[in-house]
């Protein structure tokens, strides 16, 4: 029995477009238009979040997360996905009362009961065909076929029986090496080979990173109330995403000393300009970014006014 409780962020970045707005008819149905007025999608959706009438759809989908009328919702699926011109894509997967997530640039959907994955640009990246699949963590995702929910009432409940195996995200099955390295990545007791491979240019942006591990470090366990060692402490930085349509950076994260992503939502998430020179943090699940410099020095500002409250934190944070 394994239990996945991931929360992966939904980023969008993206080049100019028309923008298009969400709009709300006379019983609360919701739709898209465009700025003229023109309906790209009708008003068919029940939303159940706090969707303003004129909200702006952000990034290169258009995701209404919620039910659609007069539809009965597919076991597994919460939301439709549609393109910037009106046409269905996907439903994404069911996570944590709402649509799925992107994690390291993919996010899970769900066609006739089986789990799959699409990018940021709603193409349909890995096909759906098993019955369960966690998010990409690292390079991997775990999928099963024959499992399903147990049965419980629990909030959080775990995927049972099956058979299950790993993927890389190109939807192959790899296999668990017979002999492991340092390099090699652990999932459930399993170990698997480093999938990142990196050319000259994308080694130097990494290196951007390594030279402030430690800072990096310091400033992300500051607050942990255990301490730790230095080689509990370690981080790894890997480029989870390169520049491509609507979206001209490189994504890195960070993830700690077992591999596995340091923050469920975007904090320690950074871009990369395609020419490799300029650096940015991600701030926030949407598409905001800013100055890597001035995200650090936020960060360096949070750090220090948390030791002057708690002296005795375990892990310190020297700003060298």
């Amino acid at each position: 029995m394994l239990v996945f409780i991931f929360l992966i962020p939904i980023l969008s970045f993206s080049q100019k477009k028309e923008p298009l707005h969400y709009f709300k008819s006379a019983d609360s149905l919701v739709g898209v238009k465009n700025k003229s007025g023109k309906i790209i999608v009708p008003a068919q959706f029940k939303i159940f979040s706090y969707l303003k009438d004129g909200d702006p759809v952000i990034g290169e989908t258009i995701l209404f997360d919620g039910e659609k009328n007069g539809e009965k919702t597919e076991k597994n699926a919460w939301g439709y996905v549609y393109d910037r011109n009106g046409k269905f894509l996907y439903q994404p997967f069911l996570y944590d009362n709402g649509a799925d997530y992107f994690s390291e640039g993919l996010r899970r959907l769900v066609k006739n009961g089986k789990v799959g994955f699409a990018d940021r640009n709603g193409k349909i990246i890995i096909e759906a065909e098993h019955d369960f699949a966690s998010p990409f963590n690292y390079g991997y995702a775990a999928f099963c076929d024959g499992c399903d929910w147990e049965k419980t009432n629990d909030e959080h409940r775990s995927i049972v029986g099956g058979k299950w195996g790993v993927m890389n995200t190109k939807g192959e099955s790899v296999q668990p090496v017979a002999k492991q390295t340092g390099n090699d990545v652990e999932i459930d007791g399993k170990y698997y080979p480093n999938p990142f491979q990196y050319n000259e240019k994308e080694k130097n942006i990494l290196q951007f990173f390594e030279k402030q591990k430690k800072k990096l470090s310091d400033l992300y366990y500051v607050n942990f109330s255990n301490k730790l060692s230095e080689n509990e402490k370690n981080l790894f930085f890997e480029i989870v995403e390169r520049p491509k349509e609507n979206f001209p950076y490189y994504q890195v994260n960070t993830y700690n000393y077992r591999k596995k992503d340091l923050d469920m939502l975007y904090r320690f998430k950074f871009l990369v300009s395609e020419d490799g020179k300029t650096f940015y943090a991600i701030e926030d699940y949407n598409d905001k970014k800013v100055p890597f410099e001035s995200w650090l020095k936020e960060e360096i500002k949070n750090a220090e006014d948390f030791q002057k409250e708690h002296q005795d934190n375990p892990n310190k944070f020297i700003n060298k």
